[in-house]
């Protein structure tokens, strides 16, 4: 049978501050930890609430505690901020209760949560808060293995990222880049989309995973779609603050993917794989700045309205047939631009360029001459007139002495092939 001194030994060294009041609040008993807590002593004679400084930081804790005796309530919880004399801020989860056979005498029970709240949002940061809430609150959270779930992947991607962390400084590159990822991210999050992975300049996005979304499809189109209208926010920043500006792609695939911790009990990460990721990967890798693309299977699960500009197919990868996928300005009641070559301002400029078509990330070897005929007032697209058949979504690197232009064909006719500017060098494709 447990003493007396046992239960004061045991009261005397838990981390909670444990302390006895009366039913007008005046302090009875406080541990060492409460005394710590508060800065006082149950010697003094106070009522509980005199011994918190009144800032408006403290108002919710001192109404906790009036409250409930002022209401004889049996009982009493909450968790609230608690600042202390010397400024610093404590979260606390308070526990009121009343001894059954008397009312007049409370038991306070508060655990000082500060530490596991910084910790929890440390990781939230550093991770998605879905996935900080999947490890920290759930069985399987913590434990190697996954499940195969119906989910929709976005993939986006800054064009010419590679030619713009050349161009800026370390400092800024990541000031611009925080500043579109801040953006789009609060986007992602309104969606519910979490957010696996940041992939340099690119974001890998699941939607329905680690939490169902029965709508995950149309909360992906709808998230894609806002996030290129936010764009227009980020470059005006961008402009004021004497940074270029961004153009990003998205692409959109849904089908079942491999969801889980993947790694080992030293270290692993929540992950997402399978050929759903890599098919959203390859269709975002087919857009110009500021397009979506969606696949077909991502089409067929949208009840909403789309709004479709074009339409074309793909063979992937160990596929024996063709996969359809949609250029994108809307859903619903929301919309964004599109590209159409119809809008370019055209200017009449020659230039001979020697050019070479990308296999992959790899040049290819064969050399190819060709002239830019026209050239769009932004710098943005051009006309490629060559000898060569180019074929839509191919991807060329154009070369003129030690300057290079990264380049996507769009489409082909009688005048050349209409490309897109995606990474420069120096000021090759730009008006000037």
């Amino acid at each position: 049978m447990i003493t007396p001194e046992q239960v004061k030994f045991i009261i005397d060294s838990t981390d909670d501050s444990v302390c006895i009041i009366s039913a007008m609040g005046d302090l009875i008993f406080a541990n060492p930890a409460a005394e710590k807590l508060f800065g006082m002593s149950a010697a003094e004679g106070k009522k509980i609430w005199d011994s918190i400084p009144y800032i408006a930081g403290n108002d919710d804790l001192i109404q906790v505690f009036i409250d409930t005796v002022a209401t004889r309530a049996p009982s009493n919880e909450a968790v609230t901020d608690y600042v202390n004399n010397d400024g610093k801020v404590h979260n606390l989860h308070v526990r009121m209760t009343s001894y059954k056979e008397d009312m007049d005498v409370y038991l306070i029970v508060i655990t000082d949560l500060t530490q596991l709240i910084t910790v929890n949002k440390a990781f939230a940061r550093y991770t998605s808060p879905d996935i900080a809430d999947y490890v920290l609150t759930t069985a399987e959270g913590q434990k190697t293995g996954g499940l195969t779930k119906d989910v929709t992947i976005m993939m986006s991607d800054i064009r010419g990222f590679t030619a713009l962390s050349s161009k800026l400084p370390a400092k800024e590159l990541i000031t611009v880049l925080n500043h579109y990822f801040a953006s789009v991210v609060a986007v992602i999050e309104k969606y519910g989309g979490t957010v696996i992975e940041f992939l340099g300049d690119g974001i890998f996005v699941v939607f329905g995973a680690p939490k169902d979304l029965p709508d995950h499809a149309s909360r992906a189109v709808r998230c894609a779609v806002e996030m290129q209208n936010v764009m227009t926010d980020v470059n005006e920043w961008n402009m004021q603050n004497g940074y270029p500006d961004l153009q990003m792609g998205i692409g959109i695939n849904s089908g079942k993917a491999v969801v889980g911790n993947i790694g080992s009990d030293k270290k692993m990460k929540y992950g997402c794989m399978g050929s759903t990721v890599n098919i959203a990967g390859r269709i975002e890798s087919l857009t110009i700045g500021g397009q979506i693309l969606i696949t077909e299977n991502t089409e067929k699960q949208i009840e909403d309205e789309l709004i479709i500009s074009s339409e074309d197919s793909i063979l992937p990868k160990g596929s024996p047939t063709e996969l359809k996928y949609y250029e994108i300005k809307g859903i619903g009641d929301i919309t964004c631009e599109v590209f159409s070559d119809r809008d370019i301002i055209w200017e009449d400029k020659e230039e001979d360029y020697s050019f070479y078509i990308l296999e992959g990330k790899t040049v290819g070897d064969d050399e190819q001459q060709g002239r830019i005929v026209r050239r769009s007032e932004d710098g943005r697209f051009a006309v490629l007139a060559s000898s060569a058949a180019l074929a839509a979504k191919q991807n060329l690197m154009l070369r003129r002495g030690d300057e290079c232009i990264y380049a996507k064909v769009i489409r082909s006719d009688a005048q050349g092939d209409l490309i897109c500017f995606t990474s420069v060098t120096q000021n090759i494709g730009q008006k000037g």
